[in-house]
């Protein structure tokens, strides 16, 4: 497929790469093998290449657009969801942290040979495991990448990794981008996890890794004040990206559910005035129908806050560097928000299918509906609910400014 995909194919693209997940994807989820078979997939659709930030020749696309693919495939498989989302958000990474000339460089290369981005900009919370986290030690030439890091998405399947490491004679942050094949580089994928099974998730480890100069993407200073408001939208955007993954699940889960029940419909139990009118469908169980109008509610609930979320990172891509600080606040609660709301309504949704579709005719087990419940919690857990919404009343309450860090 042409990387400058048309507007007009892109809901296509989208709805026949969905479609072709979806109709295997609970044996894929039980199998939890590495997707390299589903990566594949998605190269064949030009699905990588389309989801890079917009340029010229009708490169890449636009924010809103590209968290609209990843919330549909999300909904067919919550965990090449997930591959997607990271891949587009990171995908951003020159843009937040290099150069104009360098992201040009960067975006135009990544398109040709359709990379699948993959990483983390995240620093090692005070008293993480000793041997974790990275550090890049001054070379001739450029640094020496050391240490290990953990992914919860694309370890052996990506491209190009966008990390981030402490300077050893600076103490600031680098953000380098390096090709995952280079000697020294090695891998360890998490098996059996509870969720998002086909993400890809395991840990990195860097043993003088040669990192050149040119593969440094910017320097973000120890001190958050001296960082540019634009480049901490980078865990902003990864963050909101997830949070339409967690959509996406929540609205396939609550579709494959729905679909079940009619697809059983003697099975519910009808009784009153109402058993005449409706014989012969599910729709003539009170019961189910406020089970249902409560979850859709729930959903809709998210999805306008996600909406709300989704439009202000978008105005904040496009201010680029001239985003100040306040408009910056306004986002991070925004995206708190959507982040709290949409884990919510994910867990409220893939617990109550487990309920509703066993009527169904079998377990729910055997229908497969466990998973949805099992990458709702995966994904929910990424990020602490109790500091979003601290965040969120200390901004409304004080007019504080949720703080200023590279920590996703």
């Amino acid at each position: 497929m042409e990387t400058g995909v048309h507007e007009a194919l892109r809901p296509r693209v989208t709805r026949e790469v969905a479609d072709d997940l979806a109709v295997d994807a609970l044996p894929r989820d039980r199998a939890g093998k590495p997707p390299f078979d589903e990566v594949a997939r998605l190269r064949e659709a030009g699905l990588p290449a389309l989801l890079t930030p917009p340029g010229p020749d009708r490169r890449g696309t636009d924010w809103r657009t590209a968290c609209a693919v990843i919330r549909e495939i999300a909904a067919a498989d919550s965990s090449i969801g997930e591959l997607l989302g990271r891949h587009h958000a990171l995908s951003w990474s020159a843009r937040f942290f290099s150069t104009p000339e360098k992201a040009d460089e960067l975006e135009r290369r990544a398109v040709a040979e359709q990379w699948l981005w993959g990483g983390s900009t995240d620093v090692p919370a005070a008293g993480a495991a000793p041997g974790t986290g990275l550090t890049l030690t001054p070379a001739d030439g450029g640094y020496v990448l050391g240490g290990r890091t953990t992914l919860a998405a694309g370890v052996q399947v990506t491209d190009r990794l966008v990390l981030g490491g402490v300077g050893t004679d600076t103490g600031d942050l680098l953000i380098v981008c390096l090709d995952p094949e280079r000697p020294g580089v090695t891998t360890d994928v998490e098996h059996d996890r509870l969720g998002q099974r086909l993400a890809g998730a395991g840990s990195i480890s860097f043993d003088g890794v040669l990192v050149p100069a040119d593969e440094v993407l910017g320097t973000v200073p120890r001190d958050e004040h001296a960082v540019s408001p634009f480049a901490t939208l980078a865990p902003l955007a990864l963050r909101l990206a997830l949070v339409h993954v967690g959509l996406g699940t929540a609205e396939g889960a609550l579709a494959e559910a729905r679909d079940s029940n009619r697809a059983a419909p003697g099975r519910w139990p009808v009784t009153g005035p109402e058993e005449s009118a409706y014989p012969d469908r599910p729709g003539g169980d009170p019961y189910l129908l406020l089970a249902y109008g409560e979850l859709v509610t729930a959903a809709h609930t998210a999805a306008a806050v996600v909406e709300s979320a989704t439009a202000a990172l978008a105005r904040g891509l496009l201010a680029g560097p001239a985003l100040d600080v306040d408009e910056r606040a306004d986002i991070a609660v925004l995206v708190a928000a959507a982040e709290d709301t949409t884990g919510r309504a994910a867990m409220q949704i893939t617990t109550r299918i487990l309920e509703l579709t066993q009527g169904a005719g079998s377990a729910a087990d055997t229908l497969g509906f466990d998973r949805f419940w099992r990458n709702a919690r995966v994904l929910t857990a990424q990020s602490s609910a109790t500091h979003r919404l601290r965040d969120i009343g200390d901004h409304y309450l004080n007019g504080t400014h949720p703080p200023l860090t590279l920590r996703a």
